[in-house]
């Protein structure tokens, strides 16, 4: 690469939708396909040269947690880490890190997996970049409004009706990150908010009137990991698009229904698992039934049939042998 490449990571929410996950362990770090979140996130990064890039993670609510797990994972990408004690927004995150950006810089939200070629940042453009994607209903997100020529004319957070659709996916892209900590710090003195708070659109409005030229790159997939059905449902993507080992996990005594993630440290015995289901390190399965099932790490289930469910780390979930003398025409639902 021919500039070093900081990428920062905003996760200091408090991940309320997950819970009760989330109350003790940050939302990037909760598992789905074998994996925490951030790992997938991450991932994203593996075709770029390693010396070239710098982490900056902000981090809040159990943030010594992220910082565990980089070392652990990670740690052959240089990171720092800075801590937002008050949640005031996506900009109010960036001015804390804002003695980080300086040069090219990516921000990409904990929560967006997508599939994107980041290849190109080999050599950073000139030019910003906004990843988007078509929705259905875009009120629910950040959209784009695009000029005569296909350039971003500005953003609109949850606009209240229709008219432009493609949402952003929550990453971007700035050639200069001196200009957006610049943008950002105006924002926050001029007290811009939306919805009381202080959301990087407006302060990525204060770039382009400033004559940023921002183009979008369409994404085929984006990927959700903010609610429980939300994470269930991204499993089920990453099984099926990679992710599935049931050829290497399968073993004496289980049947596997592909596609299924089983950690080789976990432990599975006199079961049916799959198709959807992914066992964590150090997790331990006995007579039981999962389909559509993430276990975390450490987890352990017995005589105990589950779907669409989420086991945190170290949790026990144990059901009860049943003897039945039934007669005819009787049905049963547990």
């Amino acid at each position: 690469m021919s500039k070093k490449l900081t990428v920062v990571i905003p996760m200091a929410g408090l991940g309320t939708r997950l819970r009760p996950h989330t109350w003790s362990k940050p939302k990037p770090l909760v598992s789905v396909a074998g994996k925490a979140v951030l790992g997938h996130v991450l991932d994203m990064f593996a075709d770029l040269p390693p010396e070239d890039l710098e982490l900056v993670f902000i981090v809040g609510y159990l943030g010594e947690q992220v910082t565990a797990y980089l070392a652990e994972h990670y740690s052959h990408l240089k990171a720092h880490f800075v801590e937002q004690k008050e949640r005031k927004g996506q900009s109010h995150a960036l001015a804390l890190a804002s003695g980080h950006l300086e040069g090219p810089v990516l921000m990409i939200f904990v929560d967006t997996i997508m599939e994107a070629d980041f290849g190109f940042l080999r050599n950073p453009p000139d030019e910003a970049i906004a990843w988007v994607k078509p929705v259905e209903n875009p009120r629910r997100f950040g959209v784009v409004v695009p000029d005569e020529n296909g350039y971003v004319q500005r953003l609109i957070e949850k606009p209240d009706d229709d008219r432009y659709n493609l949402a952003v996916v929550g990453c971007y892209y700035f050639p200069e990150g001196r200009d957006l900590a610049a943008a950002v710090n105006e924002q926050i003195v001029n007290d811009i908010q939306t919805k009381g708070e202080y959301y990087l659109a407006d302060a990525i409005n204060i770039m382009l009137q400033k004559g940023l030229k921002m183009r979008t790159v369409e994404v085929g997939t984006w990927l959700d990991a903010g609610t429980p059905d939300a994470l269930l449902a991204t499993n089920r993507y990453l099984l099926e698009s990679g992710r599935d080992n049931s050829a290497e996990a399968l073993r004496p005594g289980i049947t596997l229904v592909p596609p299924v993630y089983i950690h080789p440290e976990a432990r599975v015995e006199a079961s049916v698992i799959g198709p959807y289901v992914s066992i964590g390190k150090g997790s331990h399965v006995s007579r039981a039934i999962l389909k559509d099932v993430i276990l975390d790490d450490g987890a352990q289930v017995s005589r105990a049939s589950l779907e669409a469910s989420l086991i945190g780390r170290h949790a026990h979930v144990e059901g009860r042998p049943l003897h039945l003398n039934i007669g005819d025409h009787t049905q049963i639902t547990l």
